[in-house]
């Protein structure tokens, strides 16, 4: 008993399973005179038919009563029906019955309406049995003549459709001819699209006589043409490399033409056959057209993707395009931006290094007259543009410092702190730069009104005012910002407080309200309260207006006791200086006085009861041990504090600069070619009858040859190791399968080989799969003869970042039994998430934001044989795929603890974090935890998963 292979579907329509129809029902309104019952009786029958009912008693009502109608959409209806229905018995005859419509066929092919004949021959198009369209091939070839385009439209097509049949040729051997003549006499676009794609189908060599033959005229083609010239000159190229150059020339000339597809198919087919610099040229500058000229903000982010890649191939080209490429920034969506932003970096030379900085500097200015919602972000990122051009080019950075300062005070707290950041770098970096830098820091002091970006602006005024000048504007500088002096007043005997007791109720409610845990740079958690990250609202403040109340008081006011302790530091850093640089012994002892008592309010201010929490016992030690210094100061501990703290900012940005140097060196590594390779010299090619672009083809093509562009990247000993046996090796059927992932699909390769000796028959390799994974197509049977094999190929899409399962079976009817099925369970093959995800890095900002942010976590506690700490870290990381943030230098020395932040994305663009807390035990034993977190369950758990069965190392 065979079973036969399923149909392919033509037509899909909705079906709502409701009240089904019952065939006695929709007989009657097909019989009936009513022209809307007989309309609605066939779409209810059409939808039983794809729903895999059988209704045979209908044909023969259809045939008397609907076949006459006039109406069109009867008429269209009765199409769609006859399209579904079988026409063939089991045996592949076509039924008798199946004669009565082909003469009702031919009288539509013939009727006085365009409609009918139109969707007649659509109609056409998608049958296959030759013994109904062979009576109509006459009636088929007069409609190519027609006068309506409509016509002349649909038949083209219903030629090509039977010209590609098994027995076309025969049926309708003067096809390419009859096409080929409608084509050079027709007007219509749609028309000669289709006759054009019907030569590029059935014959190629006609298609390219009529595109050489028309080459002049080929951009008033409409764009439907010119897409299909495309393809074909994809098809020529890609068989017949050597005379590739010829067409790219057709390419460019395309380039001008008024459709933005036709033009982006351009660009894309030019990279894609050619390496040409004229040509990689010609389709980036066309890229940088689109993105200005395009408003769909999808589209702008695809040509996006193309310059990219463009860019890691053909930089030095990109390079004279960077400013092109920045105009982007003009739209307001912020992805654009970004994306924008990280090209452009990538494309930064010493020669247009002060365009793009003077670019950028024009767009944070104009961040601060706008009022889009995402103006603080988009600063934000301008800022690190600029400080990464700053950084790469240091002779830049005076243009730019003075300008990024006046933002200190930005409301958007993450963008202050970057140009905070970008100040102490730059300070470093640039000696020359120091004075100006102070001097415009110590001036814009005051504005300063997030607590983070103080304790750095702080740290930069402590160590590096070095002039006698300098040294006493910083000290004067924190004295007008902490304002008068005490803090607060104990209460008067009128039970009246001076100062603090107006401002503890509000500023118990604006910090008890707002603690909350925060994640530090090691992974571990901290008490802090949201008045750190945001400006200080009015009711934290004392007594006057907002402007006359110093930003350190009123960050200290609220609680902010860390901040006390780097003040503390700042003024201790400050006095020393100034014992080096005042020679009168009595100002320095006065400013030693000033400074003592500025440090001894802030301790008696933590100890207050009228703030909601006392002091920390980190900052009250800090403060004690600067008062204790400027009591008693020692030589020893004076170079400590004023040459070791700017040493080991100095070494960590050599680290950082070190670690940035090997990773450009190793993405500029690029595969060389085997010894045994052949190379040509093009200095000995014949330069007969070459253009200069078909001349540079030919050198790139070569170029690529000797270094290795074109070797294949798979590697043998990885590919075996990814075949994974699905059946035991005393089955029937064996079989094995080659998986491999292409981000968004996997393709299962798998060889079934028979091992007995019967024909296997209707075999079938039927699969399923668990989590996001989907089956593309549903398979086919095979017929397999005794001792051979067969290669089947499997489709199934991936929609997130997890393990998947797939599992089946195969199931084959032998000749030896017809009734007897038999099935083979085949092993599960695990999908490893390891496959999506690939190492990438974030600023520890970014990690710690979002951190706090996803919502899914899966902690899982260390079980492993391994006993060294960055051992262990080593093997996690080599086990998930994924890129340590923790510089190597926070993971030195030995303390028998050790935390450290893991990062990678998925191809998906999901963020998997990862976080390694680590101790070692008295019995050698490492003890802890490692906690994953990610915006989805799937990502989390599966890495869980994964980590478990990895961690042990030893075992």
């Amino acid at each position: 008993m065979q079973k036969q292979m399923e149909k392919s579907c033509t037509l899909l329509v909705h079906f709502d399973k409701g009240a089904p129809s019952v065939a006695n029902e929709i007989k009657e309104s097909l019989e009936g005179n009513d022209v809307q019952l007989k309309i609605d009786a066939l779409k209810k029958a059409i939808m039983l038919l794809l729903n895999g009912e059988t209704i045979p008693q209908l044909f023969i009502t259809i045939i008397r009563y609907v076949l006459p109608s006039e109406d069109h959409t009867v008429q269209k209806l009765l199409l769609l029906y006859l399209e579904i229905i079988d026409k063939t018995d089991s045996r592949g005859k076509v039924l008798p019955e199946m004669i009565l419509i082909c003469q009702n066929l031919r009288n539509n092919l013939q009727h006085p309406n365009e409609y009918i004949r139109g969707v007649t021959l659509r109609f056409l198009c998608r049958l296959s049995e030759t013994e109904i369209i062979e009576p109509l091939i006459p009636s088929i070839a007069s409609n190519l003549e027609h006068r309506h385009p409509f016509v002349r439209r649909n038949a083209v097509l219903a030629v090509m459709s039977i010209y590609k049949l098994p027995d076309g040729q025969h049926l309708l051997e003067q096809a390419p001819e009859l096409i080929e003549k409608l084509l050079s006499s027709e007007q219509d676009h749609s028309c000669k699209r289709n006759a054009f794609l019907m030569l590029f189908n059935c014959a190629q060599d006609r298609a390219l006589s009529y595109l050489f033959t028309h080459l002049d005229r080929i951009n008033d083609w409409g764009e439907q043409l010119q897409m299909v010239v495309l393809e074909l000159i994809r098809k020529v190229c890609r068989s017949n490399k050597a005379e590739k150059g010829k067409y790219i020339k057709i390419i460019i000339s395309l380039l001008n033409a008024p459709s933005s597809a036709v033009v982006y198919e351009c660009a894309g087919t030019l990279v894609s056959l050619s390496s040409a610099p004229t040509a990689i040229r010609a389709a980036s500058s066309t890229y940088c057209q689109l993105l200005l000229s395009q408003s769909d903000n999808n589209v702008k982010l695809i040509i996006l993707d193309r310059l990219n890649e463009l860019k890691s191939s053909h930089r030095d080209i990109l390079v004279e395009m960077v400013m092109d490429v920045l105009r982007a920034l003009s739209s307001p969506n912020i992805d654009i931006r970004r994306k924008t932003l990280d090209i452009a970096l990538e494309l930064i030379t010493p020669r247009n290094v002060d365009e793009v900085v003077m670019m950028l500097k024009k767009e944070v200015v104009k961040t601060q007259n706008g009022e889009l919602e995402k103006n603080g972000e988009y600063r934000q990122m301008l800022v690190q543009a600029i400080h990464t051009c700053a950084i790469k080019f240091p002779e830049v950075a005076s243009t730019v410092v003075h300008l990024l300062m006046d933002f200190l005070g930005d409301a958007n707290v993450a963008s202050a702190i970057d140009v905070i950041v970008f100040v102490r770098e730059i300070i470093e970096t640039n000696p020359k730069l120091r004075v100006s830098i102070i001097t415009r820091l110590l001036d814009t002091f005051y504005q300063i009104r997030a607590a983070r970006v103080c304790s750095c602006a702080l740290w930069i005024v402590g160590e590096y005012c070095l002039s006698l000048s300098e040294v006493e504007s910083g000290i004067a500088t924190i004295k007008q910002c902490l304002g008068d002096l005490p803090f607060y007043t104990l209460p008067t005997e009128e039970g009246e407080a001076q100062d603090a007791p107006k401002t503890s109720q509000p500023v118990s409610a604006a910090v008890a309200s707002s603690r909350r845990p925060a994640i530090l740079a090691d992974g571990t958690y901290a008490t802090q309260s949201a008045v750190l990250e945001t400006a200080i609202s009015p009711s934290t403040l004392v007594q006057g207006s907002i402007s006359s109340v110093g930003n350190l008081r009123s960050l200290l006011l609220s609680g902010d006791f860390f901040l006390g302790a780097v003040v503390a530091c700042t003024l201790t850093k400050l006095v020393l200086r100034l014992e080096e640089v005042q020679p009168l012994k009595a100002e320095v002892n006065k400013a030693a006085t000033q400074a003592l008592l500025i440090m001894v309010s802030v301790l008696q201010l933590g100890q207050s009861p009228v703030l909601p929490h006392p002091i920390d016992n980190d900052s009250h030690d800090r403060i004690i041990l600067c008062v204790r210094l400027l009591c008693n100061t020692g030589d020893e501990m004076r170079k400590i504090w004023l040459q070791s703290c700017r040493q080991s900012f100095v070494k960590m940005l050599s680290e950082k600069q070190l670690h940035e140097t090997e990773e450009s060196k190793a993405k500029a590594l690029i595969s060389h070619a085997q010894p045994d390779d052949l190379i040509d010299f093009y200095h000995l090619k014949s330069r007969k009858g070459m253009s200069q672009l078909e001349l540079e083809d030919e050198v790139q093509d070569d170029l690529k040859r000797a270094t290795g562009e074109f070797t294949n990247d798979g590697d043998d000993a990885n590919r075996l190791n990814r075949i994974l046996q699905l059946t035991g090796f005393s089955d029937p059927v064996y079989a094995e399968a080659y998986v491999t992932v292409h981000h968004y699909d996997i393709v299962l390769d798998v060889t079934v080989i028979n091992r007995t000796k019967d024909t296997l028959q209707n075999l079938c390799l039927e699969l399923a799969t668990m989590g996001d994974l989907k089956l593309v197509e549903r398979p086919q049977n095979y017929t397999l003869a005794p001792q051979s094999s067969k290669q089947i190929k499997a489709n199934i899409k991936v929609s997130s970042t997890e393990t998947g399962v797939i599992f089946g079976n195969i199931v084959y009817d032998s000749s030896s039994n017809v009734l007897d099925r038999t099935v083979i369970v085949l092993n599960d093959i695990h999908i490893d998430i390891m496959d999506y995800i690939s190492p990438a890095s974030c600023a520890d900002v970014t990690f710690r934001t979002m951190w706090a942010e996803f919502e899914w976590e899966n902690k899982v506690a260390v079980n492993t044989l391994i006993q060294d700490e960055k051992e262990f870290l080593n093997h996690i990381i080599k086990s998930t795929n994924m890129k340590c943030l923790t510089p190597p230098s926070a993971l030195d020395g030995e303390c028998g603890f050790l935390a450290a932040n893991l990062y990678a994305k998925s191809v998906f663009g999901e963020d998997a974090l990862v976080n390694v807390s680590i101790e070692k035990q008295l019995d050698g034993k490492l003890s802890g935890f490692i906690r994953i977190r990610s915006k989805t369950q799937g990502i989390a758990l599966s890495l869980g998963d994964k980590i478990t069965l990895k961690q042990k190392g030893g075992a």
